[in-house]
C-alpha cells in the first residue's frame, strides 16, 4: 500500500504437507496438526483480513488461494494437510461471497501431483527412496500423459484467475491436476 497506493492481487501460495510428524489420525500430534494448519490456513485468513478493507475501498481486487485436490478427494491420509486445504477452499468461497458486491473476486487452485521440491524431494529425504522412483510412482497416478504437472501449470492458473480475463469468475475451485479428480470413480 505504501509503495503503490493499492492492492490488486493477493496470491496465497504457501503450504506444508509432509514434515516433522505423522499425519495419520491415530498418530498425529497436536503440534503437527497446529503447525500445518497455522501455515496452510491461518496465514491465508489473516492475509485476507488485512487486504479486504483496502480492496473494498478501491472496489476491486482478486485473491487466489493455492489449495490442493486433497481438499476434496479421499485417498490422501495426511489429516492435517487435508483439513487445512479443505479449510482454505471453504474460506476462499466464503470470502468470494462476502466480497462479491464490492467487486472483489476470490478463487482457489486445486493442484494435483505437481513435481516440486516440496512434493518430491521431501518425500525422497523422508523415505530414503530415489527421486526417480517417487516421480515414477506419482506420474502413474496422473491420467493426462501419465506425467505430473509443473509449478508453471499452477502459476499460469493463478495468472488467469488474477487477471481481467477472469473478471466474471469468483468462488471457483479450479483443479490443475491432469484429470485426477475426473478419474475418481472410474
Amino acid at each position: 500500500m505504501s509503495r503503490w497506493g493499492r492492492i490488486d492481487v493477493l496470491v496465497y501460495n504457501v503450504g506444508v504437507s509432509v514434515m516433522g510428524g505423522e499425519q495419520l489420525l491415530d498418530q498425529i500430534t497436536d503440534d503437527t496438526f497446529d503447525r500445518v494448519n497455522r501455515i496452510n490456513l491461518r496465514g491465508a485468513v489473516m492475509a485476507a483480513k488485512f487486504v479486504e478493507p483496502i480492496m473494498r475501498k478501491q472496489g476491486s481486487g482478486a485473491i487466489v488461494s493455492v489449495s490442493s485436490i486433497t481438499a476434496i478427494e479421499t485417498f490422501t491420509p495426511l489429516i492435517a494437510y487435508r483439513t487445512s486445504k479443505a479449510g482454505l477452499t471453504a474460506f476462499t468461497q466464503y470470502f468470494a461471497m462476502r466480497n462479491a458486491e464490492y467487486g472483489i473476486r476470490a478463487n482457489s487452485i486445486l493442484p494435483g501431483l505437481i513435481e516440486t521440491s516440496m512434493a518430491v524431494d521431501t518425500r525422497m529425504r523422508l523415505s530414503g527412496r530415489s527421486r526417480e522412483d517417487i516421480v515414477k510412482e506419482r506420474n502413474s497416478k496422473v491420467p493426462l500423459r501419465r506425467q505430473g504437472g509443473s509449478a508453471w501449470d499452477v502459476a499460469n492458473a493463478a495468472v488467469y484467475l488474477a487477471s481481467d480475463e477472469a473478471a466474471f469468475v469468483t468462488g471457483v475451485n479450479l483443479p490443475v491436476d491432469g484429470g485426477a479428480l475426473a478419474k475418481i470413480g472410474w
